[in-house]
């Protein structure tokens, strides 16, 4: 498994419960260290816990923040919304991968988390390609009035610390903002679901 595969599963295996009461202006935050990191019986714990740590490392030494990537990104196409975006320090040049929506297409850029710049161009994939329920995720993320870089604003807020990544979930029916914070030596997922996205 690639380092960026690894700490992609990471992020996902953070599976912690957090809730937004009314509006993105309140969160319950949950934070911890995934329970395959705990494990003495796997081997690749340690190295887990390395790629980690050095992704963090990269993550804090770099100038352009996560809400910096996500304004590049959206300033290619007027009107454009991100979608999701996250930290990549695997590859030689640390760099945010951010999706917007757009025009029914979500482009993929690649943002120098160092510079801003645009890496390689950008590339557009038409949203009927998707399966249902992304184009269900998208179509309710051009309806809702909250958009991701609010929700990042809200997370890094209650949990004290800057955004690593982001993007949407959609879990017992509910469409909602997952976003990825460092706060310290921690990992927190705050779970923040805009009141619009809720299924009728």
């Amino acid at each position: 498994m690639t380092t960026a595969k690894r700490w992609t599963s990471l992020l996902l295996a953070i599976a912690l419960a957090a809730l937004l009461i009314a509006a993105p202006a309140q969160a319950i935050v949950s934070a911890g260290t995934p329970t395959a990191l705990h494990s003495d019986t796997d081997g690749d714990a340690e190295a887990d816990r390395q790629a980690v740590s050095r992704e963090i490392e990269r993550f804090r030494s770099s100038s352009i923040t996560i809400s910096q990537a996500m304004a590049i990104a959206e300033s290619r196409h007027a009107g454009a919304t991100t979608a999701d975006v996250s930290f990549d320090g695997a590859s030689g040049v640390p760099v945010y991968r951010v999706k917007t929506l757009h025009n029914d297409r979500i482009w993929r850029h690649t943002i120098n988390a160092a510079t801003g710049e645009l890496v390689g161009g950008e590339a557009a994939l038409p949203l009927a390609e998707l399966d249902l329920e992304d184009r269900s995720n998208l179509a309710a993320l051009g309806a809702i009035r909250h958009r991701l870089v609010d929700a990042v604003r809200v997370a890094e807020r209650a949990a004290s610390g800057k955004a690593i990544s982001g993007g949407l979930v959609r879990e017992r029916g509910r469409l909602s903002f997952a976003i990825v914070v460092i706060s310290g030596d921690d990992l927190k997922e705050v779970i923040l679901e805009p009141p619009a996205a809720r299924a009728k």
